[in-house]
């Protein structure tokens, strides 16, 4: 692997006048002596050193608990196969994490001279990336050195690609989310779901076992996660057990243990749509959106509408703050995106639905099923639903 080591010339970086020396954490402004506030990393380190919340078991030097560790025996005690191949998909995720944020993504579609893609028959906007291909191989790559997982079906193939006769474990992923606006340094997004593998399949052809793995029910996911490639590299999972996120250390190279058990509140104040396509909507999602930005709904403060459209950012800030994302048309894969994040949601206490079902009720028939999906706080989502037409089914003017 090429190293990433960026080379600086020297006299760019140190003046032969130094400025005069002030304490550490000190700095001056204006001429004036001024003492900034602690970071939020650099006060949840002190915490974590000081024997904090966040430093009980089984941590790594400093007193910050890693992925890994978590993981691992001191933590959620996961299993020593999920622990290796959880290992590998971290992997996986600072390479594409190194990939998006590096000035090659830039000239890499031109020098690759790719159109559509190769790797998939699908056409148009939703089309292949250059990007989502060279994720899709770093992910591909990363789960057969793991030697854990027997299938593995990405929404960049057109079938599932069947890596080993042992390996325990199925992967879905869709690699790269949101890499249409990367040139814009919009966030982007990995998600993937694991399940066990089907034993009793173990019989039939392979790619006759390879499509009956992938397509399991999401009430059968035993993880689940997402990386967000933003401001910070945000590793989100589930066993099953909760949803706890990891934020990469760049000094380190470890996801470090951040927000342990996220709970989604309850009622958020947030929609996340592209309501561009208003008037394209049903009656009912209208009216929903009509009532609850007018503060009329069964929440009475007027809801603010916050919309990036890459799917793993929008997720994540409803996470965090509540209120629901969603996308009301037959436009998001069940199997690589609804289920993996319904399973988040849910373990943080909030839901995810198709506006009118529970998702991880819902047995996939198609590998690139799709279907509208709706994530969010448990009180906003039944507000939601309670309108009955939030379902768009008819979309005029774009493809999907």
């Amino acid at each position: 692997m090429q190293s990433s080591t960026l080379l600086l010339n020297s006299n760019l970086n140190f003046p032969p006048k130094l400025p005069r020396l002030v304490p550490s954490n000190q700095v001056i402004l204006g001429g004036s002596l001024h003492r900034p506030r602690m970071s939020s990393f650099a006060s949840f380190r002190a915490k974590s050193e000081m024997g904090g919340p966040q430093s009980s078991g089984e941590s790594g030097g400093d007193g910050l608990r890693t992925l890994i560790d978590y993981v691992g025996k001191g933590g959620a005690d996961v299993g020593d196969d999920l622990v290796v191949l959880f290992s590998h998909l971290q992997y996986a995720s600072k390479k594409i994490a190194a990939l998006v944020a590096s000035p090659v993504n830039s000239v890499l579609g031109k020098k690759m001279g790719l159109a559509g893609g190769s790797l998939s028959s699908v056409a148009g906007r939703d089309a292949p990336k250059p990007l989502d291909i060279v994720s899709n191989e770093i992910i591909l790559s990363s789960l057969r050195n793991s030697g854990k997982v027997a299938v593995m079906a990405s929404e960049e193939d057109d079938l599932p690609v069947w890596i080993t006769d042992d390996g325990p474990f199925v992967v879905v992923t869709d690699p790269l989310d949101g890499s249409r606006n990367i040139d814009a340094s919009i966030p982007t997004g990995t998600m993937f779901g694991i399940y066990n593998r089907l034993m009793e399949l173990d019989h039939l052809p392979i790619k006759e076992k390879a499509l009956l793995n992938s397509l399991q029910s999401g009430s059968r996911l035993v993880a689940a996660g997402y990386v967000l490639y933003s401001s910070a590299t945000i590793f989100c999972v589930s066993f099953g057990s909760g949803t706890h996120a990891f934020t990469l250390d760049h000094s380190t190279g470890d996801f470090v243990l951040t927000h342990q058990s996220i709970k989604v509140p309850p009622r958020g104040q947030i929609y996340s749509v592209n309501d561009a396509r208003y008037f394209d909507w049903p009656e009912g999602l209208r009216q929903y959106i009509d009532t609850i930005r007018q503060g009329k709904g069964k929440y009475p403060k007027k809801y603010s509408a916050r919309y990036i459209c890459s799917l793993v950012a929008d997720l994540h800030r409803t996470l965090m703050y509540g209120g629901v994302a969603m996308n009301p048309r037959d436009h998001l894969r069940l199997v690589y995106e609804a289920n993996p994040l319904s399973f988040l949601v849910e373990q943080a206490g909030g839901r995810g639905s198709d506006g009118k079902n529970r998702i991880l009720s819902i047995q996939p028939v198609e590998l690139h099923q799709r279907l509208p999906l709706f994530l969010g706080s448990l009180e906003d989502m039944e507000e939601l639903e309670s309108y009955g037409d939030v379902q768009q089914k008819i979309n005029p003017g774009y493809e999907v």
